[in-house]
């Protein structure tokens, strides 16, 4: 009865350790994975969401600064003519 349960013991004991070794690699390979993925997407010159949101506000200023510039000339054009 004693060697029964040191038999369940050590098989306990063997599937912890496995799990634990288990876990370990898929901690490593999500790591190699994110690290790749980050690598990729640098050598990509993609830009970031904040990059990007920047780049649209700037953008949208300028419009808004162009139309109001133009609706200036175009008053400006109209006084020179009357």
């Amino acid at each position: 009865m004693q060697s029964r349960n040191k038999f369940f013991d050590d098989m306990s004991q063997l599937m912890t350790n496995a799990m634990g070794v288990a876990q370990g690699a898929k901690e490593e390979a999500e790591n190699a994975m994110k690290s790749m993925m980050d690598r990729w997407l640098a050598d990509r010159d993609f830009v970031t969401r904040e990059e990007f949101d920047a780049a649209r506000i700037m953008a949208q200023k300028a419009r808004e600064e162009n139309e109001a510039l133009k609706a200036r000339i175009d008053a400006l054009e109209a006084a020179a003519k009357g």
